[in-house]
């Protein structure tokens, strides 16, 4: 017999989807945090991003090894919980939920700012325009992720990719058209432009380039051989960012160096000068793209450009909200949180509450306008949560010494018995001190974060008490999984369907083929869960519709027929037929085809194509037959490939 595999996450992302998926995150970050840290450090602005790249690293590293190690979602709150305990899982999860906040807020704040500058409406470049602006696109997505909206991986992908070749298009272009080595010299007054207060202070924001690292941790229940593909995604990722964010901040401080103002007598630098100052803080990088002279196509590059990264900013904005949708149903989930807060909507089956809570807090952040306060908390936040990541691996070298890592980070040496991951120490060290940076140099940034940290200090004990739970001891909420057939033969047929309806045309195609062998049919459903809510996630309704499409298979088929349903994502649901199909050595799958409008004509959806390329077997194509018409009964045409 043919054991069927539990309902679980869909292990379908290879290395370049994770790569693609993550530098969506990432890259999307220069189109703010280049005019931040300029702001700041002026003509040592590419210097700082070396440094953050660097720290970068060493941070990479570190996620590599400890998500190859334990490949599930939490990034580093999972790898508190397994190097220390609950209560720092639950430290390490709030200082991420402070991340993607600011992240949702940072990301649309800039929005309107690129939009200002492509069309010329100053209004948007400035307050009080790019707040509102900046409100209306989170309220937007908040609206559309409760709704559950489909995300499509295939875009996201497509757009990361436009995203870091145009990078690097603009960073070859300015290479040569502005490069000046003699300006980035002249650029730097060490001491005075920028001062060392302002220098140091820049490191931190600097790090706000690096937004997304979480995303592949995140993603690892979702990744094919996940212990191999995530280390080299991680890899990828940090090479294309490098690579970026060393020589980008060289073309823009070539195209707008550091100059001294005659009236007040300071040093400064457009790319780090406001809008109402005459600079481009606000959009960066269009500001370079307009010093550059592109002779014809500077007009077409700088709307290509100001259009992109208002595109790349909205998505991020959004991944930024996905991020606090399944964040906060993960803490639910290990009762860090109020239960209430994970509670997924009736109908939309995502956690709706978690959603419009902490956009609304995105929202109030956005209020004050002003980027460099964002930019500063989401380093308060980040430097904790890394420095955590960094402490729990050096915590795990010692505590599991034995246990397999199919990464290890580069830089080890032994110390009792143990392999310290120097990576993990001085890239620890490094956002400890530049969390420390942070918080003292700012008094706002301190009394917000400090008061973010009090706040989740103050709910976690009590929630915990009132469950009856201590501080320390893991607790998951228990999940309900569907009970699964044990009967399926080998040799067998697939029957593919969707939550959405029952097909009766492809049910009475596989008894007919089944009925030739005795062959044992499997019905296998497909439940698309929305981007917003994890895969685990409890779908009542949807899984309830699956579960009653399979018992109607079993009416109609009798003993032979069993079934299971399985959560996807939208696009991924014809891989998981193929790996299905492979695994019961299916000798037939049969697939229903719907009808356009009723008429003939049969459409083919990415699933029936995704199945037709990767077929392991036979695939059977049943359209069922639209409405009769002028009293003539319609034929239901089958195909076989």
């Amino acid at each position: 017999m043919a054991e069927r595999r539990l309902q679980g996450l869909q292990r379908v992302l290879g290395v370049n989807a994770l790569f693609a998926t993550a530098y969506g995150n990432v890259g999307s970050s220069i189109y703010y945090a280049l005019g931040l840290v300029a702001s700041f450090a002026l003509g040592l602005t590419p210097v700082v991003f070396i440094i953050t790249g660097v720290i970068f690293y060493m941070t990479a590293a570190t996620y590599a090894e400890a998500t190859s190690m334990y490949p599930e979602a939490g990034g580093s709150s999972s790898f508190a919980r397994r190097a220390f305990n609950e209560f720092w899982s639950f430290f390490a999860a709030w200082a991420q939920m402070l991340n993607y906040t600011i992240t949702i807020a940072i990301s649309a704040f800039f929005v309107p700012h690129y939009l200002g500058g492509v069309f010329g409406l100053e209004a948007l470049r400035h307050g009080p325009a790019d707040i509102f602006v900046g409100i209306a696109v989170v309220v937007l997505l908040s609206a559309v992720n409760v709704v559950g909206v489909k995300e499509s991986a295939g875009v996201n992908v497509a757009l990361a990719v436009t995203d870091f070749m145009t990078q690097l298009l603009l960073v070859a272009v300015g290479l040569v058209l502005v490069f000046s080595p003699d300006t980035l010299v002249n650029n730097v007054h060490f001491g005075v432009a920028p001062s060392w207060k302002d220098f140091f202070l820049a490191i931190p924001v600097g790090m706000i380039a690096y937004t997304g690292i979480e995303t592949i941790s995140n993603m690892a229940e979702e990744a094919k051989d996940e212990r191999k593909t995530i280390p080299a995604a991680i890899n990828r990722v940090v090479i294309a960012v490098f690579a970026i964010y060393a020589l980008l901040p060289v073309v823009a401080l070539s195209a707008l160096p550091v100059v001294r103002d005659p009236d007040t007598g300071k040093y400064q630098t457009l790319l780090g000068l406001t809008e109402e100052q005459g600079g481009f803080a606000g959009d960066p990088i269009l500001g370079v793209v307009k010093q550059i002279h592109l002779g014809m196509f500077q007009q077409p590059g700088e709307i290509y450009v100001g259009l992109l990264a208002a595109t790349i900013l909205f998505i991020a904005t959004n991944a930024g909200v996905i991020g606090v949708s399944r964040l906060v149903y993960s803490m639910g989930i290990h009762r860090q949180v109020p239960d209430r807060l994970r509670q997924l909507h009736p109908k939309f089956g995502t956690p709706w509450i978690g959603i419009l809570l902490f956009g609304a807090i995105a929202c109030l952040a956005m209020i004050p306008g002003k980027a460099d306060f964002l930019g500063n908390m989401y380093a308060f936040g980040a430097m904790l949560s890394f420095t955590i990541a960094h402490l729990s691996v050096i915590r795990l070298r010692f505590k599991a010494p034995d246990f397999e890592r199919p990464y290890t980070g580069p830089g080890n040496v032994g110390f009792r018995g143990a392999s310290v991951p120097l990576f993990a120490v001085f890239g620890g060290f490094g956002t400890l001190l530049a969390f420390i940076v942070v918080t003292f140099l700012h008094l706002d940034v301190a009394v917000a974060g400090v008061g973010w940290l009090a706040l989740g200090c103050v709910v976690y004990p009590i929630y915990r008490r009132r469950q009856g739970l201590d501080l320390t001891t893991t607790t998951k909420v228990a999940i309900p999984r569907p009970v699964v057939d044990h009967e399926a033969e080998y040799e067998s047929v697939l029957v593919a369907l969707e939550s959405k309806a029952f097909s009766e045309g492809a049910m009475a195609t596989a008894v007919r083929i089944a009925a030739r062998r005795r062959r044992g049919i499997h019905v296998l459903v497909t439940i698309v869960v929305p981007s917003s809510s994890p895969l685990a996630a409890r779908l009542p309704e949807q899984e309830a519709a699956a579960q009653a499409i399979i018992e109607q298979a079993k009416l109609i088929g009798g003993r032979r027929v069993t079934g299971h349903w399985t959560k996807v994502r939208a696009g991924q649901a014809g891989r998981t037929i193929v790996e299905e199909a492979r695994a019961m050595r299916a000798r037939a799958i049969v697939l229903p085809l719907a009808q356009r409008g009723g008429g003939g004509g049969a459409l083919f959806p990415k699933t029936v194509e995704t199945v037709l390329a990767d077929r392991p077997c036979r695939v059977i194509i049943q359209s069922d037959p639209a409405p009769a018409q002028d009293g003539h009964p319609a034929v239901a045409p089958t195909a076989a490939a």
